[in-house]
């Protein structure tokens, strides 16, 4: 019986909006633009016009049908009737009025005006995301509903409906990037929108959390509903990041400029104290400048630490709901400039970086930057930081997009002179051994790595020259980590043997001490010009710190083809090689070139020529009778 009820209940409401909507249309299809400007007019000027309020209503509807100018018209009339209201109307929330308010004539006038009032809000917020709106009555409705919220909440900021139309913009089924352009163009550069865009966008971030939680216990059938489901959060997630990202910083803040609120009376005061400050205000204009000046910085200091606290739980609860892969890179390449420095806590971050970063590849280097910053300046501890640095060491990374920048801070990363001897001989062994599969670009890297690993840590000098098959020496036992033993076995005295394991990820195990940097010295041979040149400056004796210099990675991590090409030609060469020959070659090869050959020059040319005698005299006989013949016949 309840489910045969809710379905009548449900056919009666829907018969009934249907019915309005087409008594809205028959009203709308009578006026014509003049009707619409005097009922503006009569509106305007007049309480006994106040009925005109329902009909310019229809035309602002998001079901209505009427052209787009008359629906501006429309809007502008109600825009200029409400806002002069807007302070003196009651807050639909309030439910607790007294009697004697209730059967008051002016309180059941403006309890009418705030329902009114309440329809225009709800059919401007469906116009901003209907896909069917044009563009220029959006931006109008967007001003509008801006203005309504700057004096909504009796003369100060109404959160409430700012909160709705950020909703209504965020859970959009449609593209409604315009909207957003135009709310942060205009918009964002007020302090107290800012504030209350922070605060929005942590409490949609919650409930979106919220509901994916209790979506996942649900079981669905249909898998369409939940591939739809799950495009539209990250819609939603792309939308809020969007919106995040486009608030201008707080740092530099200018007091004439950046400090400008959309209301004036404040966002960063109490109620109660409105006329405190009013009085204030007062007293400091009369007061000196530097007095002013003083007093103004202050508050800009205050606003600035309210406001941090706000960007900090906006951005921690959006990096905890899920994003979207795009959404997901876009935030960890920007995360360490636009974020962290603005943050009031930025280890609060560590949980998403360190998930980051224990993903590996393109992922792990892009969290990189960030989880360095909180390492070196925040006191983040990460134990297995550099195990996995050394995991993301692979062929793959000398060809992404944010290899410059993932060069640079593992040098920065390898610069202190803490680190163990084991832990940098397993990275210049690896870097060694990646410069026989990498471009030349590569090799040029590589081999500033080393440079600089060679040079800060001198106990791995050893790995630059081996004389003996053993892989250990007297000065290299103090610099083995105390888990690597020398192996009992004849095979580690073959002359020959690379005891560093490639295939091992933990840098503790690789051995890397009893190996050397023998691929290095293949370089010397390398076919690319700048490669074997650079390798040179490895066969310095780099423990001389005061004779040495760094190299500078960053001039070698951006490096490609194109960049070698052009390097090449601009470089003046003193002694060109020319297509000459000092003395004329007597064979196509020489004997050094194959040695352990054996050419019988002497034997070959008598061959030859022995052959070719009988030949020569044959020619030598007719030329002379063809011209025997020749003289006869003249």
């Amino acid at each position: 019986m309840a489910s045969v009820y809710e379905l009548v209940s449900s056919e009666k409401k829907k018969r009934k909006k249907e019915e309005e909507e087409e008594e809205k249309k028959r009203r709308s299809d009578k006026y014509s633009m003049s009707d619409l400007k005097t009922l503006g007019h009569q509106l305007l000027s007049s309480r006994a016009h106040i009925n005109n309020l329902p009909i310019l209503l229809t035309f602002v509807s998001s079901s209505s049908s009427s052209p787009p100018h008359y629906a501006l018209e429309a809007l502008l009339s109600l825009q200029s009737f409400f806002i002069p209201l807007l302070p003196q109307l009651p807050s639909s929330s309030s439910s607790t009025t007294t009697s004697q308010a209730q059967h008051d004539p002016d309180f059941i006038y403006l309890t009418w005006l705030r329902s009114k009032f309440d329809d225009l809000v709800n059919s401007l917020l469906d116009i901003s995301a209907s896909p069917h709106s044009d563009e220029a009555l959006r931006e109008v409705v967007l001003d509008t509903i801006m203005e309504f919220v700057k004096v909504g909440n009796g003369g100060r900021f109404h959160s409430a409906i700012y909160h709705r139309f950020i909703q209504s913009i965020v859970h959009s089924a449609i593209g409604i990037d315009v909207v957003l352009d135009l709310l942060a163009s205009k918009y964002f550069k007020y302090i107290d929108i800012r504030y209350f865009t922070y605060i929005t966008v942590e409490k949609l971030t919650r409930m979106l959390e919220a509901k994916d939680t209790s979506g996942n216990n649900i079981v669905s059938v249909d898998g369409g509903n939940r591939s739809h489901s799950r495009t539209s959060v990250e819609l939603t997630t792309y939308r809020m990041y969007y919106i995040l990202s486009h608030i201008p910083s707080l740092e530099g803040m200018d007091e004439k400029a950046d400090y400008e609120m959309w209301n004036g009376l404040g966002v960063f005061i109490k109620v109660g104290d409105l006329k405190e400050d009013c009085n204030r205000r007062k007293a400091e204009d009369k007061q000196h400048k530097t007095d002013k000046s003083s007093n103004n910085v202050l508050s800009v200091a205050i606003i600035a630490k309210k406001m941090k606290i706000k960007f900090t739980k906006a951005w921690i609860s959006l990096l905890r709901s899920p994003l979207p892969l795009d959404v997901y890179k876009e935030v960890l390449v920007t995360l360490h400039q636009a974020v962290i420095p603005q943050l009031s806590n930025p280890i609060l971050l560590c949980d998403f970086l360190t998930r980051s970063y224990d993903i590996g590849g393109v992922i792990s280097v892009m969290a990189l930057s960030s989880l360095y910053i909180l390492m070196t300046q925040h006191g983040l501890e990460y134990p297995n930081f550099y195990e996995k640095l050394y995991a993301l060491l692979a062929p793959s990374i000398f060809m992404t997009k944010h290899r410059a920048k993932f060069f640079e801070l593992l040098d920065s990363c390898l610069k202190s002179p803490l680190l163990p001897a084991y832990l940098a001989a397993a990275f210049a062994k690896k870097l060694s051994s990646l410069s026989l599969a990498v471009p030349p670009s590569g090799a040029l890297v590589i081999i500033a790595l080393i440079h600089n690993l060679l040079r800060r840590h001198p106990s791995i000098n050893c790995l630059v020259h081996r004389e003996d098959g053993d892989g250990i020496t007297r000065d290299d036992s103090k610099a083995l980590k105390d888990g690597e033993q020398e192996d009992s076995g004849t095979s580690s005295r073959e002359p020959g043997i690379d005891h560093f394991n490639n295939e091992e990820t933990d840098p503790v195990k690789t051995n890397a001490m009893r190996s050397s940097l023998w691929e290095i010295d293949t370089l010397r041979h390398h076919y690319c010009p700048p490669v074997s040149r650079f390798v040179l400056s490895l066969e310095n004796d780099l423990t001389l710190r005061r004779k040495t210099t760094e190299l500078a990675v960053k001039d070698f991590s951006s490096g490609s083809y194109a960049t070698i090409f052009r390097e090449e030609i601009r470089r003046r060469v003193k002694q060109v090689p020319l297509a000459f020959y000092k003395a004329i070659p007597t064979s196509l090869f020489s004997e050094s070139d194959f040695p352990g050959w054996i050419f019988n020059y002497e034997q070959i040319d008598n061959s030859v020529n022995g052959s070719n005698i009988n030949v020569d005299i044959a020619e030598d006989h007719d030329h002379a009778l063809a011209k025997r013949q020749r003289i006869e016949c003249s």
